[in-house]
Parts: structure tokens; C-alpha cells; sequence
């Protein structure tokens, strides 16, 4: 790889990021509905220890200490998402509180000179929705498409960067596949529509909002154990299509991958497309938003068992002995170049913004900090691959530590910790660890130490 000391291009971005539901609490407050995490959540034995995001790291009522805390962090961009339930209630009708609360944020963060990057859709479904079929029914896609009129409409004059979707992999797959996250549906068929829903709703957003837009996907790459065993080489094929050109290719190329079109062929994926939705799938993005955390290292030599989530009945991760994060992801900085060198190779061509990267490690306070040095060294290598990208000729414009705040990890609940700023859960104080200073630091310096 190549020499990654030295400075990034003037006006690279630097930011933090977070999710509406994992930070802001408040979830019956102000007119907020229900959304599929609620419920999720609070169904015995979905989350660690029972954990709820009911009150999370209580962003919505300390914003202004969280501001203060990114002005700290010499940052100059922040990714947040928009709670779906708290701008729409539960009779359609438009919940002025909840717009309120997003135009506080975002001229908090104009005053201060951190550009806002705005998330339409982080996994919080509203559960009357979800109640009608969610994702698995194609009328959801018109719900988002106006629920996005309505936030473009409050704040359009003041946000130029939007992101349509976060990880729809997750949300389809995971969410209705494997039912690992909300709504914790086991149902192939229903999360083979869910993929395709999915993505129409991100083309009739898109074709409503104006400014910057893109979607994020959650990008892996993907190796064969045995690069000259069939079965390995049809495991990574597999992965890939599933996790990677399953949505690369309708937003990028406007067309689904026709391996993958038939490895799904018996749960009727095609039968949910219809005239004109890859025309607005596959229309022109301003950027991308890429989420990075590990790779695959695939063999398709795996025996009977139960799959987790469709088509792992033909695969299984192999270790490689390298070091892992608290979640148990193999750390792997030289994918990040190897995915992003991929995109400029084989996609079109637009510019990248790599929205999420980061790593859950066991803090230890101790006489009040929090010397994570292992975070540390994760975001220097991270950061050195894409530095390495750009140098390559990659377009990356930004990069968002995930995640500016410890948070409610989702299933893991609050026994994951991510931030770079550590949280309280009974105080709510915020401290930056060492990590967050260190990148406080790199942002400022527009460069990574020599």
C-alpha cells in the first residue's frame, strides 16, 4: 500500500456519527410514536440484558451539550438520523415537536460551522406501518417517499446533504430474514420484498429531494478460504452478491446482478419489480456513502445446518487469526482500501463519503479517562487505507467516526460500546477518551501524524 503520512485534500471532511434511535431517548415524548425498535426491544429476550432505547444517551434533551461536545472534537460535519415516528404520528398527521427538535439541531450546527448530513431512514420504522406488512408491503415505499417531502420540506432550506437510506441490507435482510434486528421477522419471501421496497423508496426520495444526495450501503470485502476450491469460490459469489451487489448494482447501474436475481429466484424476488422502478432505483447519486467495519473469508464447504439468514445455508465465515473488536469482527484497515478501490474500478464513478467506521472495545474508566488506545490505533490504520485510497485516485470527500456518543447497540444493547466520546448511562456525562482527542487532533491538523 502506499505511504499514508501526510495531509488529505483541503476541505476532506471530518465527522462523527449517530442514529436517532440509539442516542436520543425520549421515545414516548413530544408526540413520538412507536416504531418497530420499540416494540423490538422490549420483547423479552431481543436485546441484551432486556436494554431499551427508550432512554439511550438522552441526546434529545441534552442537544446542546452535544454540540458543545462537536465544536470540542474539532469537527466539521455531523451524520444524524431523523426519527421517522417523531415527525409523523400515528394518524398520518405531521407532529410539529418532532420538526422542532431537528430544526434546533441543525441551526445549532450551522452556528457552530459543522455541516449537516441528514439520514432519512435509520432502521425506525413506524410500527403502524410495520403493522400493515412494513417493508414487505411495496406501499411503504410511497409512506417514505412522504415522509421525505415533509422533512425536505422543514429543512431543505438549511441541509444540502442528504442520505436517503441507511444499510438496507440490514434493515431487509437481517430485520426480515434473519430476525436479528427489528422487527425480528424470520420470513425469506418477506425480506426479499423488503430489499427491492427498500430501494424503490430510496429512488422516490430521491426524485424529490434536492441538494446532495446519496445512499449509504454497508460494503464488505469478500474472500474465497481456498481461491481454487468451487465451493469457496461459489461462497464468496454468494457473500458478495448478497451483501455487496445486491444493492450496488440497481443504485449504481440501475440493474440487479442476474447471479443473484436467480440465487433468489425461489423466494420471487423479481416478482416485486415492476416497470420503472429500476429507473428510479438507478438514478443518478451526487455520492456514496460507504459503512465499513470487517471483511467475509467464505468457504462453501459448511454440512447442515440451520442459516442464519438467506443463503448462509451454503456458507460460513472462517476465521484468520486476526484481532478482533468486542463484537467479534475480525479487524481488517486494508479492506476499506480494497473496497474502496473496488468502487472506482468497477462502478460509476461518483464522489465517496465514508459515513460509518469505527470499533466497540471493553473501556476501562479510570481516574476519569479512558485511554482506548485500541480505538486509537483502529481509526489510525482505517484512516491510513484511506488515505491510501485517495492517493490512489479514489474520491473520498469525508470520513464519520462511528459513533460521536456510546450508544444502545441495537440488539447488544448498551453492553457494546462505540464512541469516542464515553457516556454515563446514569449521569449521562460525557467524557472524549483518548481516541476522541486523538481525532480532535487529525482534524484539525487535516492529516495523520507522522
Amino acid at each position: 500500500m502506499l505511504d499514508s503520512a501526510g495531509v488529505f485534500p483541503e476541505g476532506f471532511l471530518w465527522g462523527a456519527a449517530t442514529a436517532a434511535y440509539q442516542v436520543e431517548g425520549a421515545a414516548a415524548e413530544d408526540g413520538r410514536c412507536e416504531s418497530i425498535w420499540d416494540v423490538f426491544s422490549r420483547t423479552p429476550g431481543r436485546t441484551v440484558n432486556g436494554d431499551t432505547g427508550d432512554v439511550a444517551a438522552n441526546h434529545y434533551h441534552l442537544l446542546d451539550v452535544d454540540l458543545a461536545l462537536m465544536t470540542e472534537l474539532n469537527l466539521d460535519a455531523y451524520r444524524f438520523s431523523v426519527s421517522w415516528p417523531r415527525i409523523i404520528d400515528d394518524d398520518g398527521a405531521i407532529n410539529r415537536k418532532g420538526i422542532d427538535f431537528y430544526e434546533r439541531l441543525v441551526d445549532g450546527l450551522l452556528d457552530r460551522g459543522i455541516t449537516p448530513f441528514l439520514t432519512l431512514y435509520h432502521w425506525d420504522l413506524p410500527q403502524r406501518l410495520e403493522d400493515r406488512g412494513g417493508w414487505a408491503n411495496r406501499d411503504t415505499a410511497q409512506h417514505f417517499a412522504d415522509y421525505a417531502q415533509v422533512v425536505h420540506e422543514a429543512l431543505g432550506d438549511r441541509v444540502h446533504n442528504w442520505t436517503t437510506l441507511n444499510e438496507p441490507y440490514c434493515a431487509s435482510l437481517l430485520g426480515y430474514g434473519a430476525g436479528v434486528h427489528a422487527p425480528g421477522r424470520r420470513e425469506p419471501k418477506a425480506a426479499a420484498a423488503a430489499v427491492h421496497h427498500l430501494l424503490l423508496a430510496h429512488g422516490m426520495a430521491r426524485s424529490i429531494i434536492r441538494g446532495d444526495v446519496g445512499i449509504t450501503l454497508n460494503l464488505y470485502p469478500v474472500q474465497p478460504v481456498n481461491p481454487y476450491d468451487a465451493q469457496d469460490i461459489d461462497a464468496a459469489r454468494r457473500v458478495d452478491g448478497l451483501q455487496n451487489r445486491l444493492f450496488l448494482d440497481p443504485v449504481l447501474r440501475g440493474e440487479y446482478p442476474a447471479d443473484v436475481l436467480e440465487d433468489l429466484a425461489p423466494l420471487g424476488f423479481a416478482d416485486h419489480i415492476r416497470p420503472g422502478d429500476l429507473n428510479l432505483i438507478g438514478a443518478p447519486l451526487d455520492t456514496l456513502g460507504v459503512n465499513y467495519y470487517t471483511g467475509h473469508h467464505v468457504t462453501g464447504h459448511v454440512g447442515d445446518r440451520t442459516p442464519e439468514w438467506i443463503g448462509s445455508e451454503h456458507v460460513h465465515n472462517v476465521g484468520r487469526g486476526l484481532p478482533t473488536t468486542a463484537m467479534g469482527w475480525e479487524e481488517l484497515p486494508d479492506g476499506l482500501f480494497t473496497v474502496l478501490n473496488r468502487l472506482h474500478d468497477e462502478y460509476p464513478r461518483l464522489p465517496i463519503h465514508i459515513t460509518e467506521n469505527g470499533a466497540a472495545y471493553d473501556d476501562t474508566v479510570v481516574d476519569g479517562r479512558i485511554d482506548d488506545h485500541a480505538r486509537r490505533r483502529y481509526f489510525e490504520q482505517h484512516l491510513g487505507a484511506v488515505r491510501d485510497a485517495i492517493a490512489a485516485g479514489v474520491d473520498v470527500r469525508g470520513y464519520f467516526a462511528w459513533s460521536l456518543l456510546d450508544n444502545f447497540e441495537w440488539a447488544e444493547g448498551y453492553a457494546k460500546r462505540f464512541g469516542i466520546a464515553h457516556v454515563d448511562f446514569d449521569t449521562f456525562a460525557r467524557t472524549p477518551k483518548l481516541s476522541g482527542r486523538w481525532y480532535a487532533t487529525v482534524a484539525r491538523a487535516n492529516a495523520l501524524p507522522e
